[in-house]
């Protein structure tokens, strides 16, 4: 299998994924390795999506698909309240299944392929499999890096192929203090020097260029979207949680938030059609930093996009690239 990240050589790891969506829960059931959901796509979680960020939503009555990364509002796990663990993500029949006790997760990149028009009024069908599970050691001992894959149709035809990087780590010792942002070794702290130069002055901020969108993250946004996308973790808006639980400084901004802002600063600047699209969350975003998201131009038809906090740091990274003629 290919590495989900190509530049992690053999025993490091730990600086490489964020933490991005998810930590763990876990029972002792019998793994399951695949799932399916079904539904009628509804025009209205889109509309909530547009209402949030301020973005355009697709003529969806005359039939126009939804835009890259939309489909994460839809075919959604709904497990009953008695299945979630404490953190609040689910506890049973999971997909991938928890790999035990002391163990965080961390969704830490991914592709998508949208291969047609996923369209409101119509029956879809997701389909979720796990693909690869590998075992590596990091510096502070094992991690098992997971590529999960979905696929979504719809009449019959495959319109989204996607693969999700799931990264297991273990979580931290026990902490009096909560973690600070700076802090080195901390579990908030991962990836702060994984992109060279990404990174401003600390307390400095850097204003927002022209070209670039300023996102104002507070806890209302990070609720609403928690709410609209169905993740019950505790980690993006319960802040006494994060600090007295996971030894984080803020809330944490949802990993797919991210790459939604990215994927939609790259339509402002034209229609993206069938596209494919890759990311990678390579820090820590809390709810304190701001979001600051980059479209521009790459090779050929390539559209390089990235996440920056208002310092300057950069947390995300994607290239959206049109489909071949």
């Amino acid at each position: 299998m290919s590495h989900p990240f190509p530049d992690m050589a053999e025993g490091e790891g730990e600086s490489d994924p964020a933490p991005g969506d998810e930590s763990g829960s876990h029972t002792g059931e019998a793994r399951r390795t695949s799932q399916e959901h079904r539904e009628v796509v509804l025009p209205g979680p889109a509309r909530e999506l547009g209402a949030l960020l301020g973005v355009e939503v697709p003529d969806l009555e005359a039939g126009e698909g939804l835009p890259l990364l939309w489909h994460w509002l839809y075919l959604l796990d709904r497990p009953a309240l008695a299945d979630l663990a404490p953190d609040g993500h689910r506890a049973r029949g999971a997909v991938p299944a928890h790999p035990g006790p002391g163990y965080r997760r961390m969704w830490a990149g991914g592709r998508v392929r949208l291969r047609g028009a996923l369209r409101c009024g119509e029956e879809a069908v997701r389909r979720t499999e796990v693909r690869s599970v590998q075992e590596k050691r990091g510096r502070s001992g094992p991690l098992r890096f997971v590529v999960v894959g979905h696929r979504i149709e719809q009449r019959g035809e495959v319109v989204v192929d996607e693969e999700q990087d799931i990264v297991y780590r273990p979580a931290p010792a026990e902490r009096t203090q909560p973690a600070t942002a700076a802090e080195p070794g901390a579990a908030a702290a991962a990836a702060e020097a994984a992109e060279p130069g990404a990174a401003g002055e600390p307390g400095v901020s850097v204003p927002a260029g022209p070209d670039e969108w300023d996102i104002e993250v507070s806890p209302v946004l990070l609720f609403l979207f928690s709410a609209l996308t169905r993740n019950a973790h505790r980690i993006h808006y319960d802040h006494d949680y994060c600090r007295d639980v996971e030894g984080y400084p803020g809330l944490l901004t949802h990993g797919p938030l991210q790459a939604i802002a990215m994927a939609e600063k790259a339509r402002a600047g034209g229609p993206a059609g069938r596209a494919s699209f890759d990311y990678r969350l390579t820090a820590p975003l809390f709810d304190d930093q701001g979001m600051v998201v980059s479209a521009v131009p790459g090779e050929e038809a390539e559209t390089v996009t990235a996440v920056r906090d208002r310092y300057g740091r950069r947390t995300a990274t994607g290239t959206l690239r049109a489909p071949r003629r």
